[in-house]
């Protein structure tokens, strides 16, 4: 079992930058390809980024690459998300999820473990 907690949501004018964090906790972190999903009210749940156990290989959505970096620190067993150049369509509950093996991951079929969510809003 990974229990996954992400932090550092909040209200941001756009423009601005977040950096989201999802520490893990349970069976080895580096075992796990990681990811981010987002999902808006009235939408469904879509990949924002995703990264291998390893950190060398990144999946960037289009709507975010130039603007969102996915890195991993194995040895604090976390993940983040930098946020720069906020847009209002970025506002969204943001999700940690964990995959199924060590590869990198790109649908929300390949997770196996997910956090609760945290809440980004971006202000026009």
């Amino acid at each position: 079992q990974v229990q996954l907690v992400e932090s550092g949501g909040g209200l941001v004018q756009a423009g601005g930058s977040l950096r989201l964090s999802c520490a893990a906790s349970g069976r080895t972190f580096s075992n796990y390809g990681m990811g981010w999903f987002r999902q808006a009210p009235g939408k469904e749940r879509d990949v924002v980024a995703a990264i291998n156990w390893s950190g060398d290989t990144t999946y960037y959505a289009d709507s975010v690459k130039g603007r969102f970096t996915i890195s991993r620190d194995n040895a604090k067993n976390t993940v983040y998300l930098q946020m720069n150049s906020l847009k209002p369509e970025d506002t969204a509950v943001y999700y940690c999820a964990a995959a199924y093996r060590p590869e990198i991951a790109y649908y929300g079929n390949e997770y196996r473990y997910w956090g609760q969510g945290t809440q980004v809003t971006v202000s026009s």
